[in-house]
């Protein structure tokens, strides 16, 4: 199952953490962002124990979002060391996700 990240906690469960962490940035009133939620959560358990996968509301945390640019949604990124190492904007297809990861 994908985490929920705020704002309070993006620091400590994704900027600070050992392993890579996927963020869907999403609202629950955008219609792409539904059809990428059940692709997140495909995701959240295939790289269970590897990758944390998660999710933010720009709505909730929008200094989150601010912060890192995202001006569309989905917005996904991925962070390695407390960095954004990639970023898909738009609704995607489970294999370019996993392109990602995998890369």
């Amino acid at each position: 199952m994908a985490k929920i990240f705020t704002d309070e906690t993006f620091q400590s469960e994704v900027l600070a953490s050992d392993v890579p962490v996927l963020v869907d940035f999403y609202a629950d009133w955008c219609g792409p962002c539904k059809m990428l939620a059940p692709v997140v959560e495909e995701l959240a358990e295939e790289y269970q124990g590897k990758v944390i996968v998660g999710k933010v509301n720009v709505d909730h945390s929008p200094k989150t979002a601010q912060q890192y640019g995202v001006m569309s949604i989905p917005t996904v990124i991925l962070f390695k060391n407390g960095k954004p190492v990639n970023q898909i904007v738009g609704f995607q297809p489970k294999n370019n996700l996993k392109a990602m990861l995998d890369a």
